[in-house]
Parts: structure tokens; C-alpha cells; sequence
């Protein structure tokens, strides 16, 4: 037996005696068209009657978006951490009839506009944005609260309260808005803590720059006991160069990360680090797209993980 064929809004136009166009300004019940209540009650009655389902197209089409939402995610950036944000947030997209797409790579205009242009989403998002723009303070964590600025101070609390005071602040060889933040926001931490600011310096991949990199930094920063990474990665990168250079973690240079990641706890020795509530705040994320209420959404503050490596 045939598949029946799906009705169409041209059905529904014809059965009304309407044309297509007022079909879908009915059906849309868009605010912008004066249409008489009559036709209106009759295309109505006639989608009834057909049994008329607006497919997605046609529905993006009357949001002026559809129901797909993208993440654009810097490869850097590539976690536990945002690993379960993006769960959340696809978790909760779905819960509300959307979908998530995401793009790995770097942030450029172009990729943005090539995405707009390819699927017409109802929004894009790019990972830590609100740190990206400057609103370290307004992040849906509260940012001094349980957002990037409280958790840089609770990576650098951490290391103040075992004795550490000389500290240094290890980063990805790649910067970007983020990394710019999280260097400032240290440096404010330290301040309030009453210790000197953090030396800076990058960690190649793992390798012959790798271990120059961190042999190097050693030879100009003697006093430093201490090293706050940007991530579990960079914290692994820096054990490793250490391991190479035949030093001690933590008895000649204590490492910790930020980032809580599987990785660090089957490290030898095992990581200390961060361990923030991903989940939720991807899903706080979807709510604030869809502009729907995320109150009951709270995330438990960020803690740290002690291990071994501090």
C-alpha cells in the first residue's frame, strides 16, 4: 500500500480558498498581517481537517530561525569541563524541541557567517563568550560567584593556603580572549591574597619544546614552587617536562590544573585540580537562549579535587 502524502501548506491554501502566502501568515498568526477573522477560522479549520503538520523548514522559516542551536568551540578549549557543558546544553535544547549543532574549530567571523548562511539558527554560541566579551563579573555563574573569576581565585587560594607563594600561571601556546581573562583575573586573586603576581609563561605540546619551554622558565623564576595551569592538559604538560628535567612533583614544584579531567586522576601523581559543574551551567546556558527561566537550575560551587601533585 502507498505511503499517504503529506499535506502540504498548499493544500491547505487551496482548501481555503486562500492563497499560500495568507495560509502562512494564518497559521503563523503573524502580529505584522491584518487578516479577517473569517478566513482566518476557515484556513484554520481546513489545516484541521487535512490534518496539516508544519515540517521544521516551515517553521524556521515563521521564527525567523530554526530550532537548532550552535556552539562554536576553539579546540584549546576541549576538556572535561567543556565536555559536559556541551552535554547540558544538548540535554536541555532537546528537552525543549531544539537541537544543538557544534563547529570545533578557531573563532572567525567567516566560519560564524558561513553557519548563519548554511542553517539559519536560532543562535550561536561560543564557548566561555562571556568571558570572551568582557563579562567576567556577569557570567551565569556570577563569575566572583562560581564563574571563571571565583575559580581562579580558588586555583590560586588553594596553593597560598599549603605554604606556596611564589606562583606561576601556565598557559596554552595559542591565546585568545579567554587566556587573556584568566591571566588577569589570577593576577587579581594573588593581589587580594597578599602574594606577588604570577609569572606567566606557555607549554608547547608535549616534546623537545615542551620540556625547553618549562626548562627555561625554571632558569628565570628560581622561587617559584608552585604551578597553576590553564587546564589538566597544560598541568600534564608541564608534570611531564618536569618528569623529563628530573624534578620532583610535588616535592620540588607542586602542579595543579583546572579542568578536573579523567586524565589527571590516572597521572602518577595524581592531579590535584578544579572540578566545576559543567552540566548545569550548559543547561543554564540553553534556558538563557531560549529565553526561559533558569533560577532552579543552581550549580554547586567549584572545589577543588586534592590529590597528590599539590
Amino acid at each position: 500500500m502507498a505511503a499517504s502524502r503529506r499535506v502540504t501548506l498548499n493544500d491547505v491554501a487551496a482548501a481555503s480558498g486562500v492563497s499560500r502566502a495568507t495560509a502562512g501568515f494564518v497559521l503563523a498568526n503573524d502580529p505584522n498581517q491584518s487578516i479577517s477573522a473569517a478566513t482566518s477560522e476557515r484556513v484554520h479549520a481546513a489545516a484541521a481537517r487535512l490534518g496539516y503538520v508544519p515540517n521544521g523548514v516551515a517553521r524556521a522559516l515563521r521564527e525567523g530561525s530554526s530550532r537548532v542551536v550552535v556552539l562554536e568551540i576553539d579546540p584549546q578549549y576541549d576538556g572535561s569541563y567543556s565536555r559536559g557543558f556541551i552535554r547540558g546544553l544538548d540535554a536541555e535544547l532537546t528537552a525543549h524541541g531544539h537541537a544543538l549543532f557544534v563547529r570545533h574549530g578557531p573563532y572567525t567571523d567567516r566560519a560564524t557567517d558561513q553557519v548563519l548562511h548554511a542553517i539559519a539558527p536560532r543562535a550561536i554560541l561560543r564557548f566561555g563568550e562571556s568571558y570572551q566579551a568582557g563579562k567576567d563579573l556577569e557570567d551565569f555563574g556570577g563569575g566572583w560567584r562560581d564563574g571563571l573569576a571565583a575559580h581562579a581565585a580558588l586555583q590560586i587560594g588553594y596553593l597560598v593556603e599549603h605554604g606556596h607563594e611564589r606562583i606561576a600561571l601556565a598557559l596554552p601556546d595559542t591565546h585568545s580572549a579567554l587566556t587573556e581573562a584568566r591571566v588577569r583575573l589570577t593576577a587579581q586573586s594573588a593581589q587580594a591574597l597578599g602574594v606577588p603576581r604570577p609569572a606567566c609563561f606557555d607549554v608547547p605540546r608535549p616534546g623537545a619544546e615542551s620540556v625547553a619551554a618549562v626548562e627555561a622558565f625554571r632558569a628565570g623564576h628560581p622561587d617559584v614552587t608552585a604551578i597553576a595551569a590553564f587546564s589538566d592538559v597544560i598541568a600534564l604538560r608541564v608534570m611531564s617536562a618536569l618528569r623529563d628535567l628530573g624534578l620532583s612533583v610535588p616535592a620540588d614544584v607542586a602542579v595543579i590544573g583546572f579542568d578536573d579531567d579523567e586524565a589527571g586522576a590516572l597521572a602518577t601523581p595524581a592531579l590535584t585540580t578544579l572540578h566545576r559543574e559543567a552540566d548545569v551551567h550548559g543547561r543554564r546556558a540553553a534556558r538563557n537562549v531560549l529565553g526561559l527561566d533558569a533560577h532552579d537550575l543552581a550549580p554547586q560551587p567549584g572545589r577543588i579535587v586534592a590529590r597528590e601533585s599539590a
